[in-house]
């Protein structure tokens, strides 16, 4: 009875793992995607663009919570189901990477909300005083430089897990490896795209000194 119970966890297990997973993917793709319908691409575009798609950036951020869940779940899962199998240093690795991203995905989005609240209030212009270029450029640096970088480790140390411990095909660990390095070695947005914003709002403080 004992046994029974033992392996039919152990069946449960993996695919938990793999349901998280895939809700993780789900959840972000959607997320992403309706951000890049509504946000122009980085240094392209004006805020009043965003204000007028902000309730469909509203949805993407109110997914990124989901998103995270469905992560730290698969994490949870996937330790869980290694059990005394897990290497201590890769182990190390993979959860604190993969906790550094999901906080760096938080943290983005939260910059996003805060900002498109006070563009969408009207109560002040952070155009006018630089804050918008400041708080994209910020955006821009915490999820596409270092969020990147810290997934790129997560999927490091995942897929050497799995080639020792051999949870998935070997064909797919060395899949994650590559597009691991593919991740690394990526860069950011160039810097003329961060000018760009600036000159904008340089731009658009010098209009009403101009019309005056």
């Amino acid at each position: 009875m004992h046994q029974s119970t033992v392996i039919a966890q152990r069946l449960k297990t993996p695919r938990a793992a793999g349901i998280a997973g895939i809700v993780f993917c789900v959840i972000s793709i959607t997320s992403q995607l309706l951000i890049r319908s509504a946000i122009p691409a980085y240094g392209h575009g004006t805020a009043v663009e965003i204000v007028n798609n902000s309730q469909t950036i509203y949805r993407s951020l109110n997914l990124v919570p989901f998103a995270g869940i469905a992560f730290l779940w698969f994490i949870a899962v996937l330790r869980d189901h290694l059990g005394e199998l897990e290497d201590r240093f890769f182990a190390t690795v993979f959860l604190g990477s993969g906790l550094l991203y999901i906080a760096m995905l938080f943290a983005s989005a939260a910059l996003a909300g805060g900002l498109l609240g006070v563009l969408s209030s009207g109560t002040e212009n952070p155009v006018h005083g630089g804050t918008y270029a400041v708080s994209r450029a910020e955006i821009n640096q915490m999820l596409n430089i270092y969020g990147i970088k810290m997934a790129g480790v997560f999927m490091i140390s995942f897929s050497t897990i799995s080639l020792r411990t051999r949870i998935i095909p070997r064909w797919l660990a060395f899949l994650g490896w590559a597009l691991a390095l593919l991740l690394l070695l990526i860069r950011g947005a160039p810097r003329g795209e961060c000018d760009v914003d600036h000159t904008s709002a340089v731009r658009t403080r010098q209009t009403p000194s101009r019309r005056a």
